[in-house]
């Protein structure tokens, strides 16, 4: 029921791989999950924590006091399975995407209004503020599912097919005060990933979705002045994988991590411009990788790798050696089930979800200032 007060859910434990305390900040039997990793959720200085949870067996948005664990359920959509979220600027707002519809809500009040609803034959993409408040951007991809198997939020079934048959796809801007939609830029491609730039209003990323060595190019810009899109980061090699961008802090460097040939990992940085771009390898496999700007930097594991694993900068200003953070074991089953690690506004904790329960649920783990007392990753 929409305002509802959940009491605490908060536990400690001592990891037992490296010793530190995690904070499991959910624990209910239903997933709980935190937003997409390139969204933050964390508002009103960081005191609150937004996330979705499948409570009364429907997905719906909660807000948390961190420090208390104390829950308040914000919407009440029935029969639901699926939301994405994005915070306003000046964290009152927070837009929700449910069932065709983008829907403002008043985290005070908790009033709603809807302020797009997609056009019919098309669904509604990720969802992200520009930097100046006045827009809600996200993307819109023509449904094909009336002819394809799909089923891309469990096992990307039907990926590589969407991908080949290049849907019509539409970047849109939605003015929050007049609620006029506008589109940005339409290609014949499967588009996703909207993320627009903390600082810069005019600048966003997207991507074109398939598997990363097949698709044409991964990580785009757009100028939302005059809807020049331009490729970043292309590729150095023949199939190489290159994705899962994110903005750092400053709004200007695109952050993402990528699969050589040869097998080797690697997590690095570029300006939208595509200048000073840094690269570093790490030689296990990875799901995705975050940054808190250009000292730290964490990615989740996959196939033998159960654990998190940070790099930090040492007084020469290289990486020093990979790191083990915490236990993962993270299923990665569904959209719901993955990590998705993401650090805090001062880079202080690393917020994640992990089913390794049974159950997806958020954890936070404080980063130690002496990132030595943590054992070096064996590779």
């Amino acid at each position: 029921m929409k305002g509802k007060v959940w009491p605490s859910e908060a536990k400690a434990h001592k990891d037992r791989v490296t010793g530190l305390s995690v904070r499991q900040l959910t624990d209910h039997k239903t997933h709980s999950h935190h937003f997409y990793f390139t969204e933050s959720g964390w508002y009103d200085e960081e005191r609150r924590l937004l996330f979705f949870s499948d409570r009364g067996n429907s997905t719906n948005l909660y807000s948390m006091d961190v420090e208390s664990g104390e829950m308040q359920q914000l919407t009440d959509y029935p029969d639901n399975n699926d939301l994405e979220a994005c915070i306003h600027p000046d964290e009152r707002i927070v837009y929700v995407r449910v069932k065709g519809q983008i829907v403002e809500l008043d985290m005070t009040t908790l009033e709603e209004r809807v302020v797009f609803s997609c056009p019919e034959g098309f669904g509604i993409g990720n969802m992200s503020c520009s930097a100046d408040g006045r827009y809600v951007l996200t993307c819109i991809q023509e449904d094909l599912s009336h002819r394809l198997d799909l089923d891309l939020g469990h096992g990307y079934v039907g990926h590589r097919e969407l991908m080949e048959a290049k849907p019509v796809s539409r970047i849109v801007r939605i003015d929050v005060d007049t609620d006029e939609v506008d589109v940005c830029y339409e290609a014949h491609c499967f588009i996703t990933h909207i993320n627009a730039s903390g600082t810069v209003p005019w600048l966003i990323t997207f991507c074109h979705e398939g598997p990363w060595q097949l698709v044409d190019h991964r990580i785009w810009g757009l100028d939302l002045r005059n809807g020049k899109a331009w490729k970043i980061r292309e590729r150095l090699e023949p199939a190489e994988k290159v994705g899962h961008e994110f903005f750092f802090p400053d709004g200007e460097r695109i952050g993402y991590h990528g699969f050589r040939l040869d097998g080797t990992n690697y997590f690095g940085s570029i300006r939208y411009d595509n200048t000073e771009m840094e690269e570093h390898d790490f030689p296990f496999d990875t799901w995705h990788a975050h940054a808190d700007g250009k000292d730290q930097a964490v990615v989740d594991g996959k196939g033998q790798v159960k654990t998190l694993v940070m790099w930090r900068r040492d007084q020469t200003a290289d990486f020093g050696p990979p790191r083990i953070l915490c236990e993962l074991r993270c299923s990665f089953h569904s959209q719901k089930v993955h990590a998705h690690p993401r650090f805090n506004r001062t880079g202080e904790r690393i917020l994640f979800t992990s089913d390794k329960n049974g159950y997806a649920n958020l954890y936070m783990v404080e980063l130690p200032e002496d990132i030595e007392v943590l054992p070096v990753m064996e590779c």
